[in-house]
């Protein structure tokens, strides 16, 4: 039996996209096989180079089909709660205190993660670091190479 340590915290947004990519393949399966099928009908398969490119190309789809679906069956959606303190979900404003950039980002689950939209993940050094704390805290980030101090200035449930 599988314990809530077993699953990965995920936002709706992110569950979401991962039906939505799901469904998306699921609707591009038929095309592949029949790719396949009809690549397979032009007789000689060691030599089809057409076959084995249709081949690569459902297997391909498969793969990702498995890798999401599996994705999905072990995340636990969760939903932020009205505090302002950092969790899953929020949004958190912070200064990094040795140039004193600001940045904005959203602590999101691992298979959400996307640094040019300004999410993050909470197993990240930043992410980890943030957890739980709260707009005044100044928390250390211990990165594989150095560590660094940022200032959270505003932790907010959506993007203003």
């Amino acid at each position: 039996m599988l314990g809530s340590h077993d699953f990965n915290p995920i936002i709706a947004a992110g569950y979401q996209d991962l039906q939505t990519k799901i469904a998306a393949l699921e609707a591009d399966r038929p095309e592949k096989i029949a790719i396949l099928a009809e690549a397979r009908a032009h007789g000689d398969l060691s030599e089809n180079a057409e076959y084995s490119a249709a081949k690569r190309d459902l297997r391909h789809l498969e793969s990702q089909l498995r890798f999401y679906t599996k994705q999905l069956q072990y995340a636990k959606v969760v939903a932020p709660s009205d505090s302002a303190v950092v969790e899953l979900g929020k949004w958190v404003t912070v200064t990094f205190l040795d140039d004193h950039e600001q940045a904005t980002y959203q602590l999101v689950g691992t298979q959400e993660a996307d640094l040019a939209a300004g999410k993050i993940t909470r197993v990240s050094p930043l992410g980890k670091a943030l957890l739980g704390h709260q707009p005044g805290d100044t928390v250390t980030i211990s990165a594989p190479h150095a560590s660094y101090q940022v200032q959270i200035n505003q932790v907010q449930l959506t993007l203003k």
